[in-house]
């Protein structure tokens, strides 16, 4: 694809109104993507900032798609680097992505090994793989492709375009919305952990409710999320969950969030819209998080959290707070002398 063709694409189908500058002294032919340190003399690669200067001056890259910077354009154009300019270059990349690789998705076809209930519903141009079994009930929309081995329990409603992977296990009545992707491994409508301590004992309070996914929500390989004991679990549009995520039941998260990796919800938590949970993030019973609130990696958060809090630490604190106390931290050992040096003298 010649560089100018990537351009008009941006400026058209790709960016939606974002402003570019394109400075294509020449018009290479781009046959691939990477990054800036893997690239050849034939891929397209981005560079963020101008701490990346270096890079850019030793780069193999043909044509680069670059952050709002004259000196970086500048060391492009000297190396004789097609490139185009955008505030949103690692956004662009992405977008760019597509116009190289798409990812696997078969044909339209229902092989002979699935198991599907007479009473389950299906949509026009589905996929349906080797040995997955559709359960009595189900609803599948228009264009859903459901890989090898996936299980569908009875009453799910699955809505048009969504993706499953093989191996996933979608469980009773879970509803998911349209153009939805769930990874290997993610079990979505497993039963909440839900016991209730007795003088004989837990006995088991069975989870009645449902879980739902609304439209656009993509859920991680291994990743768990639980129905809750009445009620739903309820996952908001457009957010995206990793691998090795549980979200426990009754948690109800809102639109365009990010959950890292072994991120850990427990039951009832509440996040509101646009909130980034880093990796390992542990969230306790009830806590509810208020939108675009962020939690660093590895924080404990045992109590509720403002909207476009920043926090940190385990138990979580403001993170120019948990900031100054990791400086302080790692003087320890040199107050520590310090102060027995004080007691010292004054005993």
């Amino acid at each position: 694809m010649k560089f100018s063709e990537i351009v008009e694409k941006f400026a058209t189908e790709l960016v939606r109104g974002t402003s570019l500058t394109a400075h294509p002294d020449f018009n290479p032919q781009v046959a691939g993507f990477a990054s800036l340190e893997s690239a050849t003399p034939n891929t397209l690669s981005y560079c963020e900032g101008g701490k990346y200067a270096a890079m850019v001056g030793k780069t193999a890259a043909i044509a680069l798609i670059l952050p709002v910077n004259e000196e970086l354009q500048t060391l492009a154009s000297d190396r004789g680097i097609a490139w185009v300019s955008t505030p949103h270059p690692r956004l662009l990349f992405a977008e760019a992505i597509s116009l190289f690789y798409q990812p696997y998705q078969p044909a339209p076809h229902i092989h002979p090994t699935a198991a599907i209930a007479s009473s389950a519903s299906l949509g026009r141009d589905v996929s349906i793989g080797a040995h997955a079994v559709i359960g009595e009930n189900v609803k599948i929309g228009d264009g859903v492709c459901i890989f090898p081995n996936v299980t569908v329990y009875p009453g799910v409603e699955i809505g048009d375009r969504t993706l499953l992977h093989a191996n996933c296990i979608i469980e009773e009545r879970t509803k998911i919305g349209t153009d939805c992707v769930i990874h290997s491994g993610a079990v979505i409508g497993c039963e909440g952990f839900g016991f209730v301590r007795s003088d004989r004992g837990w006995v088991k309070m069975h989870q009645g409710g449902i879980v739902v996914l609304e439209d656009r929500v993509e859920v991680g390989a291994n990743t768990t999320i639980d129905r809750p004991p009445v009620g739903e679990t309820r996952i908001g549009y457009n957010t995206k969950i990793d691998n090795l995520v549980q979200i426990g039941h009754g948690c109800k998260i809102g639109s365009n969030c990010a959950l890292s990796s072994q991120v850990g919800l427990s039951g009832q938590v509440i996040v509101g819209n646009g909130v980034l949970l880093a990796g390992q993030v542990g969230v306790a019973n009830q806590v509810k998080i208020g939108d675009g609130a962020i939690a660093t990696a590895k924080s404990g958060l045992h109590k509720d959290v403002d909207p476009k809090q920043i926090v940190s630490g385990y138990p979580a604190i403001p993170n120019k707070l948990w900031l100054k106390i990791s400086a302080v931290y790692n003087r320890l050992p040199e107050i520590y002398k310090v102060v027995r040096k004080k007691m010292k003298q004054d005993g």
